[in-house]
């Protein structure tokens, strides 16, 4: 998306060049005018320049979400057994009654 805007930024730009070379401004000379065209060139490589570099920040950021969704989805798995696992173990409220309790002790004993 970013380099469809360059292109389009870039368009405008040589458009800019060709009306300021075709209309001959009254109020500017042809030197005034290419110290302009040179500017606005310096300009259009100061934003690729930064495009680049934004491309690859973004890789890298996009790279960062890539591990933590992968994290993510092994730590939920993992809550999820977890919490299985504390299901199962729970005692029916048969065995956690008091008496149970006392029969388990009296057998143990």
């Amino acid at each position: 998306e970013l380099e469809n805007q360059l292109t389009v930024k870039s368009k405008t730009l040589d458009e800019l060049k060709k009306s300021l070379a075709s209309n001959g401004s009254a109020e500017q000379t042809p030197e005034a005018q290419s110290l302009r065209i040179a500017e606005l060139c310096e300009m259009k490589d100061s934003i690729v320049n930064q495009i680049a570099k934004l491309k690859a920040s973004m890789e890298s950021i996009l790279e960062q979400w890539r591990a933590y969704d992968e994290i993510y989805a092994e730590v939920s798995l993992m809550t999820t057994r977890y919490l299985y696992c504390l299901d199962q173990c729970k005692p029916s409220e048969e065995e956690a009654s008091l008496e149970a309790l006392k029969k388990q002790v009296k057998i143990l004993q």
